[in-house]
């Protein structure tokens, strides 16, 4: 700081006492716009690659037999975001409804947010450091001295009197290193942990009831194939048995048909319990008994979104569980610099003032007033190497939260990376899988022709029905998990959330 004008030393020498503390608390309120101990945070640097190498990924498009088997593509342009509520990228107003209840009713956000609000609470507890304490209180006494006690004379006076006391107090730390500042730095960067860390519950929540909701139709879907092909097993039995009236099946037909059927209607009720345990799933994400809730069954016929995946420089910013590493290494950060203010004085002014007197009537006046004012600053000397053992403990576990967060964001990348893996090869697989349904079908229709011709045996026609059940329950589970998958998309690209959300 400059040296002082002499005319200002002049000036400040004929100033009354009183003004003295005045000047003494205005030059302390210049010294605490000191520069904070500790280092200054600086985001971990972390390199993300240019493109996701999956968008670039080739596979055989297969015209689809039905309209909703198209090929899976992300969403042009490729710097795209979700927004907002993201699962109305399904255009499923069932789906919108009960992704509407989560955030009101799931009991464990609410205990994220509950969690949240406290490190909130911790921010404001922190930043009072920066204010003097003040209190007050009133006493009122009467006392009786002895008169035999010690350095007593005839002349001390009386030894019964009233002690009428009106004060008040005043304390405050002034902040010259900076430890409340840097204290208001870590509990802010907290409480931004705090808010990512519901931002990642009530993703983790949508996405979940997405997930249950797409398993519950595709099981609707299974239910739909297994009951047309009941069916049709109903027809098969009922011609065996016409057959084994003309004289022209055998029993060994009859009792196959039935046992095919038979074992068909239990695969149902199969399909149906799992279903249960979807629904029951569901309610519990809404907290809702799960005898309250009731889904109509929808096999699923949409097609699949596109979905906007951004590029990987982006997912930095959209991902709550990154944003909460690095808001809790910008803690650690600023734990350095309270450690650090701990080798420095604490310094700290205090005064108090009021009114004392022995009778009510003299209390508050001009002769009854008292006050006094004071300053005092203390250094620790020797503490056997705590304060440097604490030191170095904070430096260590920021190096640890730094590698924390760029563990994350490589897991970021990398999760991106395999669900559009997974979308890519569903795809694929699910080309595939469609070209052995039609072929399927062609070889039950041709066993059929036989049977009925006589050219060949019931069995045959068992094996190829069988086998065009199977192919077709894969192509609908399959289309079921690129649902799953494409929700497990979203939630790796963040769900539509970006570090814009977290509160200032």
């Amino acid at each position: 700081m400059p040296a002082p004008q002499p005319e200002r030393r002049t000036a400040l020498s004929a100033a009354s006492p009183a003004a003295l503390p005045a000047a003494a608390l205005a030059a302390l309120l210049l010294l605490t716009g000191c520069k904070p101990v500790g280092p200054n945070y600086t985001r971990p640097a972390v390199t993300a690659p240019p493109t996701y190498s999956e968008t670039g990924a080739s596979a055989v498009v297969v015209p689809p037999p039905n309209p909703n088997g198209g090929a899976w593509q992300p969403a042009s342009p490729s710097d795209g975001m979700l927004r907002g509520d993201w699962w109305q990228v399904y255009h499923d107003p069932e789906l919108n409804r009960l992704e509407a209840l989560v955030t009101p009713n799931n009991q464990s956000l609410r205990s994220a947010v509950e969690s949240y609000l406290a490190a909130r609470d911790q921010v404001a507890a922190a930043r009072a450091g920066f204010y003097p304490t003040l209190s007050a209180g009133v006493s009122a006494g009467h006392s009786k001295l002895s008169a035999h006690r010690p350095l007593s004379s005839a002349t001390s006076g009386s030894t019964n009197f009233n002690d009428l006391l009106l004060a008040g107090q005043a304390a405050w730390e002034p902040d010259f290193w900076g430890r409340i500042r840097r204290t208001v730095e870590a509990a802010n960067a907290a409480s931004q942990a705090s808010a990512a860390d519901a931002a990642i519950v009530d993703l983790s929540l949508h996405a979940e009831l997405a997930q249950d909701y797409f398993e519950l139709r595709g099981l609707d879907s299974q239910a739909s194939l297994l009951q047309s092909t009941v069916t049709d097993y109903q027809h098969q039995l009922n011609l065996t048995e016409k057959l084994l009236a003309n004289g022209i099946g055998t029993e060994v037909d009859v009792a196959q048909a039935r046992t095919q059927l038979q074992t068909l209607r239990a695969q149902l009720i199969d399909v149906s319990q799992a279903r249960a345990q979807f629904r029951h799933a569901i309610a519990t994400l809404i907290n809702q008994p799960a005898g309250r809730l009731t889904l109509a069954p929808a096999p699923l016929r949409q097609p699949l979104p596109s979905i906007p995946i951004g590029v990987p420089s982006q997912l930095i910013q959209r991902r709550p569980d990154v944003a909460a590493a690095e808001r809790r290494v910008a803690e650690a950060n600023a734990q350095i610099g309270i450690a650090i203010s701990a080798f420095y004085p604490t310094i700290s002014i205090g005064g108090d003032g009021g009114f004392e007197s022995t009778h009510g009537g003299t209390w508050i006046q001009g002769p009854s007033a008292l006050w006094s004012l004071g300053a005092q600053a203390t250094q620790l000397l020797f503490d056997a190497g705590r304060r440097r053992a604490l030191t170095s403990q904070a430096r260590h576990l920021y190096e640890a939260q730094s590698a924390g967060y760029k563990a994350t964001v490589l897991a970021a990348f990398n999760e991106v990376e395999d669900r559009l893996s997974d979308l890519r090869i569903l795809q694929q697989e699910s080309q595939a899988e469609r070209l052995a349904v039609a072929d399927a079908q062609r070889s039950l229709d041709l066993s059929h022709q036989r049977y009925q011709g006589g050219v060949t045996s019931y069995l045959e026609v068992l094996t190829a029905e069988d086998t065009l059940l199977q192919n077709q329950r894969t192509l609908t589970d399959l289309q079921t998990r690129q649902f799953a998958a494409s929700v497990q998309l979203i939630r790796a690209l963040g769900g539509g959330w970006d570090t814009t959300q977290l509160p200032k």
